[in-house]
């Protein structure tokens, strides 16, 4: 399999890559809509996007790894681009005046409706936590040479999903929740999210490993400019 350079065929857009990136975005747009919701699962208090939104880490460490970290970010910022229009809708439907004979505003608001604080929580979590695991799992390519990419992904995940965590229940609960539940919401969810990745690792590797014989690309990010705003470059 050809390994090539940061720089090749980022204008070829395959459909397998347009699927992947589908999915990314559809993950993330979902798991933003099922957030209102708390759960318990054995014991340990999440949200029920915790149960979908991991797969967008999955999905961020296959385009990484396949396609190299400038096809990543791109990925990152139309997500990001995807989620604020989203929002933008949702809010302007929530503003809109209800018909006479609908009475479910109330309803539409506590699942579709989102404080500005939980908002800027969400955002900067995502991007954060994002370009956190993208980088640090693309450099960790080149540094170990394209082996024991399993070790790759969890660690990539254990740094970037512990800053999306801390940053989101931070920006969004501190000093609204009691900082004993802060903290164990915090752990309880960053060790599910860990979890969750590992458990995902065989199906990573089959994805992977087919993608890469299917495009004939296998990406490694030795001169790239890690900044997330180096779009062109």
């Amino acid at each position: 399999m050809p390994a090539t350079g940061p720089q090749s065929d980022l204008t070829r857009h395959s459909t397998l890559f347009v699927v992947v990136v589908a999915l990314f975005v559809t993950n993330l747009l979902i798991s933003n809509v099922i957030a209102a919701k708390a759960i318990l699962i054995f014991d340990y208090p999440l949200q029920a996007a915790d149960l979908i939104f991991p797969i967008s880490y999955i999905l961020g460490d296959i385009l990484t790894e396949v396609y190299g970290f400038k096809r990543a970010r791109r990925v990152i910022w139309i997500g990001f681009a995807c989620n604020v229009f989203a929002v933008t809708a949702i809010s302007l439907g929530q503003a809109l005046p209800a018909h006479p004979d609908w009475t479910d505003q109330a309803s539409y608001e506590a699942i579709l409706g989102s404080q500005p604080r939980i908002l800027a929580a969400s955002f900067a979590a995502y991007l954060v936590g994002e370009f956190m695991n993208s980088t640090i799992l693309a450099k960790m390519k080149v540094w170990m040479e394209g082996r024991h990419l399993w070790m790759r992904t969890i660690g990539s995940t254990v740094i970037g999903q512990g800053f999306d965590t801390a940053i989101f229940l931070t920006i969004a609960f501190y000093g609204l929740w009691p900082n004993d539940l802060l903290f164990s919401v915090m752990l309880s969810q960053w060790l599910f999210k860990i979890t969750y990745e590992a458990l995902a690792t065989p199906l990573t590797y089959l994805v992977v490993n087919r993608l890469k014989r299917a495009e004939g690309i296998d990406v490694y990010d030795r001169d790239t400019n890690f900044s997330p705003f180096a779009l062109g470059k």
